[in-house]
């Protein structure tokens, strides 16, 4: 089983910056591939940013792009995501995720993953 533990959401206002972790229990050659996702209350969930598992590729949806940095560092176990400029329409629970599919069909099947946590909160005013 996958553990997957984030932290580092909070409050900020409009304009501001956060960086979220994710702490995992993947080992550090392990084929998964790693991404963020975030749900709005009342709507559906929306991929953020996904990397292989060497950060050979990685996606960004379009709302984020320019403005959030993922990265992935194997050998502490950590997921990161670094966010500017962020925006009101950018609340919403973060969450990391894992999948053992290549990123090709993590893209097709719209961002569903096999593995989640529990999810940080980013709220922007």
């Amino acid at each position: 089983h996958v553990q997957l533990v984030e932290s580092g959401g909070g409050s900020v206002q409009a304009g501001g910056s956060l960086r979220l972790s994710c702490a995992h229990s993947l080992g550090s050659y392990d084929s998964n591939c790693l991404a963020w996702f975030r749900q709005a209350p009342g709507k559906e969930p929306e991929g953020v940013a996904l990397v292989s598992p060497f950060s050979q590729n990685v996606y960004y949806n379009n709302p984020v792009k320019g403005r959030f940095t993922v990265s992935r560092h194997n050998v502490n176990n950590t997921l990161y995501l670094e966010m500017k400029n962020l925006q009101p329409e950018d609340t919403a629970m973060y969450y990391c995720a894992a999948d053992q599919r290549q990123t090709r069909a993590i893209l097709s099947s719209g961002w569903n993953f096999q593995f989640r946590g529990k999810g940080t909160q980013v709220t922007v005013s």
